[in-house]
């Protein structure tokens, strides 16, 4: 389907001032990637609502939406950086994501990963041929190092977030949502650094301007909470959400980005987050990891009502490992 980006220009110009990503960048990364990924399924969750439907980016390549900004990035590097090589830091899923692209594109990769990163997405990096380096006790002491390291050896450093490309991958899933639903009048993302909900915030809204974003982030990691609503509150590096912890860099696109297109957040407690993990297994049949849970957290743990609006719930993962499984289920 193609879309008429000068019917949506007056909002393109306001997320482009904000952010370097349009509408016209996330339509054309989904014809780069259509060569290489299918769009993820949407699925009714009458359990959370009659009108709700969970994004199921889990069943996507690597088992997380991350693989569309990785392999967007990628196919947009010069060829003499795609020589040379690429680094990332990552506590799982950008890690499997880059990866999993390098290896589809014939590029060397280098991923740091915290030293507490589960070992399912460890040894996910490995299997894609990627070279997998623990370091740090958590993500910002990984993304320090893996800058330094880019900088004294010469690759290009691939942010998991912050990057026009990944953004503009990640809001290919905006576009689907709105292709799959047209009648889609809210949509719950998961929110870490920021470059999924801004990507997919800046899609909907510019194709369907009424439509309601909601951040949805972990008390255990609140950096997209206290960018939107000028707070401090404290990082838990213990936390089921590990995926969406660490601190959005200064500067980032994503910050104005997500100021343009998010109405709202909210935050959930682990004990919700492992709710949600579990009603995932027991009710649709899906094993999803714990920053991929936190939408259903909301919506199971009153944070959010399931009104009479078609509601849309991203799910953002399912790489858990199974000694977390085994916790949160016992």
């Amino acid at each position: 389907m193609e879309y008429n980006t000068k019917k949506h220009q007056h909002s393109l110009n306001i997320m482009s001032e904000a952010g370097m990503v349009t509408l016209a960048d996330i339509v054309r990364a989904r014809a780069q990637l259509a060569a290489y990924l299918t769009p993820t399924p949407l699925e009714a969750a009458p359990g959370l609502g009659d009108k709700v439907w969970l994004k199921l980016e889990n069943t996507n390549k690597t088992h997380s939406f991350k693989i569309r900004g990785a392999l967007n990035a990628l196919l947009g590097l010069p060829a003499e950086e795609r020589a040379r090589g690429v680094i990332a830091a990552s506590s799982g899923n950008h890690a499997q994501g880059l990866a999993c692209a390098a290896a589809l594109l014939g590029v060397r990769a280098r991923v740091l990963m915290p030293t507490h990163t589960p070992k399912r997405k460890v040894n996910g990096v490995r299997r894609w041929g990627a070279e997998a380096v623990l370091f740090g006790a958590n993500y910002d002491e990984s993304e320090a190092e893996a800058l330094r390291r880019a900088r004294a050896q010469g690759l290009t450093y691939i942010s998991p977030y912050n990057h026009p490309l990944i953004v503009a991958g990640a809001g290919t899933m905006g576009v689907e949502i709105a292709e799959a639903l047209p009648e889609v009048e809210r949509v719950l993302v998961c929110a870490g650094g920021g470059g999924l909900i801004s990507g997919v915030g800046l899609a909907l809204k510019s194709l369907k301007p009424t439509v309601e974003v909601i951040a949805v982030c972990a008390e255990s990691a609140p950096a997209a909470y206290n960018a939107l609503y000028d707070r401090a509150l404290p990082q838990v590096w213990d936390t089921l959400a590990e995926a969406l912890s660490g601190e959005i860099e200064q500067g980032s696109i994503t910050l104005p980005l997500l100021k343009q297109v998010v109405d709202k957040a909210v935050l959930v407690s682990e004990a919700q987050i492992a709710d949600a993990m579990r009603w995932l297994v027991d009710e649709q049949g899906w094993l999803v990891e714990g920053g991929g849970a936190v939408g259903v957290a909301a919506l199971r743990g009153g944070l959010l009502a399931a009104d009479d609006r078609a509601t849309v719930v991203v799910v953002s993962g399912g790489n858990v490992d199974g000694e977390t499984l085994r916790r949160v289920l016992g």
